[in-house]
């Protein structure tokens, strides 16, 4: 798969992130939305990166298991 492939497939199944490959080949995804405290406690991170595809996934998919199901907006009270 071209490289411009790799970032769309990957970008369409991790929306919360945006995707890029460096200059220097590395590639990299940071969250759209701010850790919550309990994020950050278990080890969430901003800003990941791997040496290719496959370990960006492999790394996006260890931050969604930490992160569990809550989304960072949802961590407070709901809106009145």
């Amino acid at each position: 798969m071209s490289f411009d492939g790799h970032l769309a497939e990957i970008a369409r199944e991790y929306p919360q992130w945006t995707i890029w490959r460096s200059d220097a080949g590395r590639w990299w995804a940071t969250r759209h939305h701010p850790l919550s405290a309990a994020q950050h406690a278990a080890g969430c991170a901003m800003t990941i990166d791997a040496d290719d595809p496959d370990g960006l996934r492999d790394q996006l998919r260890e931050q969604e298991r930490r992160a569990g199901e809550q989304q960072p907006w949802q961590a407070g009270p709901a809106p009145p």
